[in-house]
């Protein structure tokens, strides 16, 4: 198999996980296409026999991080991320906003863990070496990243149940 034809394979995976680091289409895409035009253009730098996919993402996932940065020194960054992609459900939007905003609550560190996991692209094993942890440190990372989210939502949860709770008794 060539190198085209390999990247070409791995975009669909590129970009969702592109979509869930940005939230918005159209950098997603930006961020997919920059990262295929640095891995062709070092493409000498990648080890024949080894998987092309955690180089890839390791590539998008560094380029997504310098974009960041570069965007906080410019003082350039939006105060507020794009909203989601619409859903059809109220409810379901909601839930979703609510997970967003305690993922966003995370550090990134258990953050990324989590994102990478849970598009269900990746064994824990590439998902590991995408950013460039030992597999101890990134099973350490998502497991107290799994425990911190479901702590947030369920805190969120819980505060809506007792305010509810307080307009009831109000009537």
């Amino acid at each position: 198999m060539t190198l085209k034809s390999e990247l070409h394979s791995h975009v669909g995976s590129l970009r969702r996980y592109a979509l869930v680091l940005t939230r918005d289409p159209v950098a997603a895409d930006d961020l997919v296409q920059e990262t295929l035009v640095k891995a062709i253009a070092k493409a000498d730098t990648f080890q024949p026999g080894t998987d092309l996919r955690p180089w890839l993402f390791r590539i998008l996932h560094n380029t997504h991080v310098s974009d960041l940065r570069r965007a906080r020194t410019r003082n350039d960054a939006a105060a507020d991320l794009p909203e989601p992609l619409a859903r059809e459900c109220q409810h379901t939007q909601l839930e979703l906003k609510q997970v967003l905003g305690a993922l966003d609550q995370l550090p990134e560190a258990q953050r990324l863990p989590i994102i990478l996991i849970a598009l269900r692209e990746m064994s824990y094993t590439e998902a590991a070496r995408t950013l460039d942890v030992p597999l101890g440190t990134f099973m350490s990372r998502l497991a107290r990243g799994r425990a911190a989210l479901r702590g947030i939502v369920q805190g969120m949860g819980s505060g809506k149940l007792s305010l509810l709770k307080r307009k009831g008794e109000e009537s």
